[in-house]
């Protein structure tokens, strides 16, 4: 018999960034669920709640925790929560990013100073707080995974994406250098860029239909990335079969990344 090499049973970890139920996040969730993990998931106020909670409903989530990277309180809060209950995490992604309109739809050379370091703040830094947050019960559970995710942005000029990309571009390096510091403590850290796939976020930038009516074009296998194909990926990362995966950005866009 051939044995499942994504299995989950018995881990614990931390999804983010569930806005509703086209999210990556809710892709992720459910697979790492179907893989048999236990999945805690946070939200960012009572308002986003709402539109999560047909989620948590769906999936079968029980442990929902406010957390607003913004405030620190609320991260102190939330993993003293998970500590208390679980003395462990397996596994955290990190599915979070943000810029003010006006930055992200207009010239990088324009990109205001504090328009900047907030969409630094919460796009990147906030992958390296959940890392230093998660460092010590992803220690208690004899090492871990950690991803975040990317887009192609990061390393090619793509059209309305702005000040987007130089933080994707950071956050790719961040990855990298925290695999580096993190490898010693078996804790792996990885990145996922999927192709462009409507979601809350995504909406927010300019000529975004086109840019999916691109990939489907060009990729060489002319389909659209899912959030259940992005789900796939990252439940083999954070899984024993992915234990000696780390510092990577990977694809899952049919190969879009690829063309010239």
């Amino acid at each position: 018999m051939t044995q499942n090499l994504v299995d989950l049973t018995g881990k614990v970890g931390l999804v983010t960034g569930i806005a509703n139920e086209k999210s990556i996040s809710t892709g992720v969730a459910e697979s790492l669920i179907d893989a048999g993990a236990k999945v805690i998931i946070t939200y960012q106020n009572e308002k986003t709640l709402a539109f999560i909670e047909p989620v948590i409903n769906r999936l079968g989530i029980e442990d929902v925790f406010l957390m607003d990277v913004t405030k620190p309180e609320t991260m102190t809060d939330t993993f003293g929560k998970i500590e208390a209950k679980y003395g462990k995490l397996d596994f955290a992604v990190h599915s979070m990013a943000f810029a003010k309109r006006d930055d992200l739809h207009g010239r990088v050379v324009d990109t205001s100073a504090d328009g900047f370091a907030l969409a630094m703040d919460i796009s990147t830094h906030s992958f390296m707080r959940l890392t230093r947050a998660c460092e010590p019960l992803l220690e208690k559970a004899g090492g871990g995974s950690l991803l975040t995710m990317t887009y192609l942005g990061s390393e090619k000029v793509i059209q309305h994406y702005g000040v987007m990309g130089l933080c994707k571009a950071a956050l790719e390096a961040a990855t990298r250098y925290m695999a580096a510091e993190l490898g010693g403590k078996n804790i792996r850290v990885n990145a996922i860029s999927p192709g462009p796939l409507m979601t809350r976020a995504a909406s927010g930038i300019a000529g975004f239909d086109g840019l999916m009516a691109a990939a489907v074009e060009r990729s060489p296998m002319h389909q659209l990335v899912t959030p259940t194909d992005i789900g796939a990926l990252a439940a083999f990362l954070v899984s024993d079969a992915g234990r000696l995966v780390t510092g990577g950005i990977h694809f899952v866009d049919a190969g879009y990344n690829i063309m010239a």
